[in-house]
């Protein structure tokens, strides 16, 4: 059983010569500046939904994005046998993209943005799970998951509706559209597990976002299509700068950082100190969009750093 289970989950840390470590100073703010883009992602996403719907804008960008990560590939010297050499994690990779968005887009539907974005970022406590048990190296420690619970609450609590009074959707169509955010949430996760067990590990991040991209993009392309979301884009100057930061900011350079740090620092640490993103939503939510700010996304927001410290400081030996 041991040597089937080498096979199937190769030692990623010995194939590069070099262990993945906790994050560092360098790292964190990375993961920092990565956690605010994402937030912008949201305020960008939403700005401009009755203009132009959200799979119509997730379609628009990967296939764009893919072009210029594409390019970058062949100008770093990335040839079409190492392309090659990934195939079938690559396209994996690409489905589980395409997955995550495709769940969010419809999950929209049903539920409220806040929810969406609770359940979306339930990713990283999955992603943890399965490297735990898939991956060595990953081994989580007790303080550890106390900070992944600590943090998941915060998040909860965070993005929880407040007590005003409003009604929202029904409790079936929350329910529904709450399940697809957890589906869009596991894809997610699935996509990092793919990268960390394969040979995608160790192969070089424009290669990865490449496949990532352009799969998305040839499968979301044609089903926005079929919804007729692309006949009922309304151009705005608003539309066209959202899908510049969109496609260049989010899909191209973020994406990017977050392949290189997967290659560098343990990924069950970076996915935890992710849960800041949907905080950093809701920041910008406030400021861009006349979001109300909640007691609730104080308080969860207080846990949430609490739980990310608990995750990410190395621990005192």
């Amino acid at each position: 059983m041991a040597r089937v289970r080498s096979r199937l989950i190769p030692d990623t840390a010995s194939i590069s010569g070099t262990e993945r470590r906790a994050l560092d100073g360098q790292g964190a703010l990375l993961m920092l500046s990565f956690c605010i883009v994402l937030g912008l992602q949201q305020v960008a996403i939403k700005a401009v939904a009755t203009d132009i719907a959200p799979l119509a804008q997730i379609a628009l960008r990967s296939i764009l994005a893919a072009l210029l990560v594409i390019g970058v590939a062949r100008w770093r010297g990335v040839r079409l046998s190492d392309a090659r050499a990934v195939f079938g994690p690559g396209v994996l990779v690409g489905l589980g993209f395409a997955s995550e968005f495709t769940f969010v887009a419809l999950g929209l539907g049903y539920t409220t943005a806040s929810h969406m974005a609770v359940f979306l970022y339930t990713a990283p406590v999955f992603a943890a799970l399965g490297l735990h048990y898939l991956v060595p190296g990953e081994q989580l420690e007790m303080r550890h998951w106390i900070g992944i619970a600590i943090a998941f609450t915060g998040i909860l609590i965070a993005m929880a509706p407040g007590a005003d009074g409003t009604e929202g959707p029904d409790t079936i169509a929350l329910l529904i559209g709450d399940g697809l955010g957890m589906l869009a949430g596991m894809s997610w996760a699935a996509s990092t597990l793919v990268i960390r067990t394969t040979r995608l590990a160790e192969a070089r991040p424009v290669l990865t976002l490449s496949y990532q991209l352009a799969t998305a993009g040839l499968l979301l392309m044609p089903a926005a299509a079929l919804l007729g979301d692309f006949s009922a884009i309304r151009p705005t100057g608003l539309v066209a700068f959202s899908m510049l930061f969109q496609t260049v900011v989010v899909s191209f350079g973020a994406l990017l950082l977050w392949f290189a740090l997967l290659r560098r620092y343990l990924a069950s640490r970076l996915g935890v100190f992710s849960l800041l993103s949907p905080v950093f939503g809701v920041i910008f939510g406030v400021l861009l969009l006349g979001d109300p700010l909640t007691v609730n996304f104080i308080l969860g927001g207080i846990a949430i750093s609490l739980g990310v410290l608990l995750v990410t400081v190395p621990a005192q030996r």
